[in-house]
């Protein structure tokens, strides 16, 4: 009877382990069975996978700001739809979530201090007054959207900043360096910062570099009319969110050097490598691929190649919540037994974030007006993801490298728009990786009807 009692406590303790969990941690390498006989460099990936939302318990509450810019270059239909879509989003709220709504042009306006979103439609009245003039003031309007929020902050909200702008700071602080360090102090608060660029006239370099440091999302917006679709796609992912305030820590065993970290920027430290996320959004993966050296080994031999610890808070039970992992490689003189080890996905997902590093180096060449250079690296990126894709098997790369030799044939045509569009699937790929390559193909190899459209 005392061994029945202690096996359905022991059952019960671990059904609510699960059933608390908020987070899937899965660590795992390239090819997870080596040569033998000589050092290597491989790829381990590191992915966070948040659980579903359960739909019949309450959400976390949100605490937002949006930030419009109404600056005069956001006249006519873009601040119409502007200001629709911020109605949207407030009308999306709960009555107890907080909203606070701001503007900035030359200078900047607290239109609707932080307060519970129960006024919905005394909120929308104010944002439709909302009329442009002047500057652009960028980064004094996020910094007054925290403050707005920092009146409500709180470890067991979500706290976000929608930030929407046509165009190039000129007002305060304008690099994306200032911009940067706004992010990652805001990380620090549990704050993150959506960016969305209206237009080909903003800086994306700025805009992508605030959504980055503060592990938020970033869109670029061709037409006004898109504008309502973006943001009721933001507030999904405010609803979403299973998880905040995430640090992932590899220790790496002695003698495993780490080498880098593609498409994110951790601080590495001796055999320690570290990164903070903001949130972990449910049904989605955030990831990173870390490549490592590995030294030789014995037939036969195996060893423990890092240990993965990431701890958050869990947004269902309110509390810190700690998870770890420790992968090991093989060594073998058997080439089969090599070439079964390899983990199709864990590859896919390398390849794609090498592709990314690549496409930004592509950009840097363009910018310096290496045109000619430029398009070379693009198509040999292409012709790199298509022939992975041939022993991977995996649409994503056939779709990635589709728009790698479209914007390589593109790269001396209408710079600012494709620039911008290059930024945003760059971001896309390597911070918010849950999001397909889908979007981006369709908008670089538009429909058949698209096109009687255009």
């Amino acid at each position: 009877m005392k061994t029945f009692l202690l096996s359905l406590l022991s059952a019960s303790l671990m059904a609510g382990a699960a059933h608390a969990a908020q987070i899937e941690l899965k660590a795992e390498v390239a090819k997870s069975v080596l040569p033998a006989g000589q050092k290597h460099l491989t790829h381990l990936k590191v992915g966070l996978t948040g659980i579903p939302v359960n739909q019949d318990k309450p959400r976390t509450p949100v605490n937002l700001a949006i930030v419009l810019d109404r600056s005069g270059s956001m006249n006519g239909p873009k601040i119409d739809h502007a200001r629709s879509a911020a109605c949207l989003a407030v009308r999306s709220l709960a009555p107890t979530d907080i909203v606070s709504i701001i503007t900035f042009e030359q200078g900047v306006e607290i239109l609707v201090p932080a307060t519970k979103a129960s006024d919905q439609e005394g909120i929308c009245r104010k944002i439709r007054e909302i009329r442009t003039a002047g500057g652009t003031a960028l980064f004094a309007g996020v910094s007054k959207g925290a403050e707005e929020m920092r009146k409500f902050l709180s470890k067991e909200s979500i706290n976000r900043v929608i930030l929407l702008s046509d165009g190039q700071a000129n007002v305060g602080p304008n690099s994306p360096e200032a911009l940067a360090e706004l992010g990652s102090s805001l990380i620090k608060e549990g704050i993150s910062v959506t960016t969305i660029g209206l237009g080909t006239g903003y800086n994306e370099d700025l805009m992508t570099k605030l959504a980055e440091k503060s592990d938020g999302r970033h869109a670029f917006v061709d037409q006004p009319d898109q504008l309502t679709s973006i943001f009721a796609d933001e507030i999904n992912s405010v609803r979403s969110v299973v998880a905040q305030r995430i640090r992932i820590e590899i220790l790496c065993d002695p003698g495993v050097r780490p080498v880098r970290v593609l498409g994110r920027e951790p601080i590495i430290a001796g055999q320690k490598v570290s990164l903070d996320l903001n949130q972990i959004y449910s049904q989605e993966e955030k990831y990173l691929i870390l490549e490592v050296e590995v030294p030789n080994g014995t037939n036969g031999l195996t060893r423990d190649l890092a240990r993965v610890e990431v701890t958050y808070d869990n947004l269902a039970t309110r509390e810190p919540e700690h998870v770890n992992q420790t992968v090991a490689v093989k060594f073998s003189d058997n080439p089969v037994e090599v070439e079964n080890s390899v983990n199709k996905k864990v590859m896919i997902s390398t390849v794609t974030q090498i592709a990314t590093c690549n496409s930004a180096w592509a950009i840097q060449l363009r910018d310096k007006g290496n045109i000619k250079e430029a398009k070379q690296a693009l198509l040999d990126n292409g012709a790199y993801l298509s022939n992975e894709n041939i022993y991977l098997g995996s649409d994503e790369l056939a779709k990635l490298g589709t728009i790698n030799i479209v914007d390589g044939n593109n790269i001396d045509q209408d710079w600012e728009a494709n620039r911008k569009m290059m930024k945003d699937t760059n971001y896309n790929n390597s911070q918010t990786q849950g999001k397909s390559v889908e979007g981006a193909y369709n908008r670089r190899i538009p429909s058949p009807t698209e096109k009687v459209k255009k």
